[in-house]
């Protein structure tokens, strides 16, 4: 384990107030807050509009399977929880590419029954479709519940990747993205924390809105306003986006 090189994940946990930290993690997060004092917030925010989401995909979908790319480490309120909450029998498979990240999160997940977690790449959709039917705990011929939150700002260009994810899922399931937003009043704050980044184990890519919606494809997006409160979207709004897609039955 790289304790002196911050991590994505470790950064996230810190600024969730977690233990799963190390200094050089902590360090980074506050160079961040620094730029973005708002940024401890916006991670909570974050996570409240993941629990939300979840939790209508469970209550209003019916969906009783969920795959959660780029998951990092377990902390408050996990899918499995929320969906559990709901619906006791529902499925989580969570998915990271750091490998300790993995190892920690299947001690922490060991008594979790339906759930699991799994190394993998969202730069090898295929790889993650196969190894999530192949845990039995997902059929990718019924609606999923696809959770992709805060992490496609940490990847250049993956566009083509989320489509074949896209195209893995069934009719009735339902894609989430959080992403961090580019503005141009933010541009220097942005430039600081891309910079922080740099020098962490992933880069970060910030994207205007309308580009971060074209990751939905031809999916139908989901009117948030049935499960988010507006003032959370505005509390929200100055560091990322955030939004839940239907695929109907000609997706």
């Amino acid at each position: 384990m790289d304790v002196s090189t911050p991590n994505t994940a470790r950064i996230y946990d810190y600024m969730l107030g977690g233990k799963d930290n190390f200094a050089a993690d902590r360090e980074a997060a506050e160079q961040i807050l620094k730029a973005f004092p708002e940024s401890r917030d916006g991670v909570r925010h974050n996570r409240q509009f993941l629990g939300a989401a979840v939790r209508y995909m469970a209550e209003e979908a019916g969906i009783r399977q969920f795959v959660d790319i780029g998951a990092g480490l377990p902390t408050q309120n996990n899918v499995h929880e929320v969906a559990h909450s709901v619906a006791p029998k529902a499925r989580t498979v969570y998915v990271d590419n750091d490998p300790v990240v993995c190892v920690h999160g299947r001690a922490i997940l060991a008594s979790s029954p339906g759930v699991a977690m799994m190394e993998g790449d969202l730069r090898k959709p295929q790889d993650i479709v196969s190894n999530a039917a192949a845990s039995g705990l997902i059929n990718w011929s019924e609606p999923v519940g696809v959770l992709m939150v805060a992490i496609l700002h940490f990847l250049a260009d993956p566009y083509e990747e989320v489509a074949r994810l896209r195209e893995a899922m069934a009719p009735g399931s339902h894609l989430v993205v959080t992403h961090m937003t580019m503005s141009k009043e933010r541009a220097t704050d942005a430039e600081h924390v891309r910079k922080v980044y740099a020098r962490a184990s992933s880069p970060l890519f910030p994207r205007p809105v309308e580009d971060i919606t074209r990751f939905f494809g031809d999916f139908e997006e989901v009117d948030d306003t049935q499960f988010i409160d507006a003032s959370l979207r505005r509390r929200f709004a100055s560091l990322g986006w955030a939004g839940v897609a239907r695929k109907t039955q000609r997706g």
